[in-house]
């Protein structure tokens, strides 16, 4: 377990360093069209201005790739933050104006530093800890509420929290954490993952990982065709990765080994026109026309995926079923979110993450309507891999 801001001490009068993910999406005009990860840190913020502290935010805004390039400025965001705040947020244009701004700052008061990837040092691999050594000298102590950077060992995510102590985790990350951990590690059975997404390759590490975890894993998406055509399989042209055939073959004999219930889908929808505009049907997912891809889940396969997750006690999907985004193709994400949300509403823990699952998830349901939606994509997949995210290892400990 790691320290969150929960257990420092007295910190009033304090300057909080902290990382946080507000990499939002921003119109032509330059307005937030999305607040979901600025809400998400509010708890925090809010938690050290009661505390009296003087906080100063990192963060970084698309990739500018270590130059300053106004196109990815967070003015716009400060501005944005001032009004959600309700109050003046101080925006810090370079890092070497900073010490003298911050002396300035007062209890409570809110900070933004300029993109923090407009520095080359925020994303160098080597040990250099010069530029952690100066971002060190703007707090008192570090905290980390980025769980979408987590997974990414750069200095403000990684390098700081080893120079700047005490260094602990906000809120947020405190709960992306509790919550991941808990589906994992201590899950209420019976416990079923959904796997979902295009490629077996990218999620080659959560499969065998949950594995030997879960009771159920539904295999749903663009990878469920590597599987098929594995097992000899007619999947017309549909997405297949023919370097991962072995691989579906292993994945399938380890979870027989396991016991571990394999839910794939027995029929699809397939179409000869992706835009969805052409010829759309139902056929059995090892009997596809060539000319025709599967885009989505069958009818029975919705309903088999239903019964299972209706069933159970603890649910974490990473990846849709289909090609949610056309209308056309969305059914079966559809009926799959809605499973998961009647068993929460029955008493079920579930966890979304992922970035796909995660947009299906606010497209189709509430995030109050599961036990926890994660903000951080890469870092999800990673956590639920079972690697180490260097922005978590870098931490102190309980």
């Amino acid at each position: 377990m790691k320290k969150s801001v929960k257990d420092l001490g007295e910190i009033k009068g304090k300057k909080a360093l902290m990382r946080v993910d507000i990499n939002v999406p921003l119109d032509a005009d330059k307005n937030v069209t999305d607040d979901t990860r600025i809400q998400a840190i509010l708890p925090t913020v809010n938690f050290l201005k009661e505390k009296g502290a003087k906080i100063i935010l990192m963060a970084h805004l698309g990739r500018p790739k270590g130059e300053k390039n106004p196109e990815f400025t967070l003015a716009p965001v400060a501005k944005y933050l001032s009004k959600v705040l309700g109050e003046d947020v101080m925006f810090i244009p370079d890092v070497a104006d900073a010490p003298k701004m911050v002396e300035d700052l007062k209890e409570g008061q809110v900070a933004l530093l300029e993109n923090i990837r407009y520095y080359k040092a925020e994303e160098a691999k080597d040990d250099d800890m010069t530029f952690a050594n100066e971002l060190a000298k703007l707090g008192d102590f570090y905290v980390n509420d980025a769980f979408g950077a987590a997974h990414r060992n750069h200095t403000s995510t990684a390098k700081l929290a080893k120079v700047l102590k005490p260094a602990v985790s906000g809120l947020l990350m405190e709960k992306e954490l509790r919550c991941l951990s808990q589906a994992l590690d201590n899950p209420t059975r019976p416990f079923t993952a959904v796997v979902g997404g295009a490629k077996v390759s990218s999620k080659i590490g959560v499969l065998e990982n949950l594995i030997d975890k879960v009771d159920n894993l539904i295999i749903g998406g663009g990878m469920a065709y590597t599987f098929v055509k594995a097992n000899g399989g007619k999947i017309g042209n549909s997405i297949c990765e023919d370097d991962q055939l072995e691989v579906a073959k292993a994945i399938e004999k380890k979870a027989a080994e396991k016991n571990v219930k394999l839910v794939m889908a027995t029929d699809v929808l397939v179409t000869d026109d992706f835009s969805g505009n052409g010829t759309n049907k139902f056929v059995k997912i090892d009997e596809i026309p060539d000319g025709f891809e599967g885009v989505d889940a069958g009818p029975d396969s919705r309903k088999a995926f239903a019964d299972v997750l209706k069933s159970s006690k603890t649910i974490l999907m990473n990846g849709p079923v289909g090609a949610f985004e056309n209308p056309a193709f969305a059914e079966g994400t559809k009926a799959v979110l809605a499973a998961i949300v009647e068993a929460t509403k029955a008493g079920a823990t579930s966890v979304i993450g992922g970035g796909d699952s995660v947009s299906a998830a606010k497209k189709f349901a509430k995030a109050e309507d599961f036990t926890h939606v994660s903000t951080g994509g890469g870092a999800s997949l990673e956590f639920i891999e079972g690697k180490i995210l260097p922005g978590v290892a870098a931490l102190d400990d309980k």
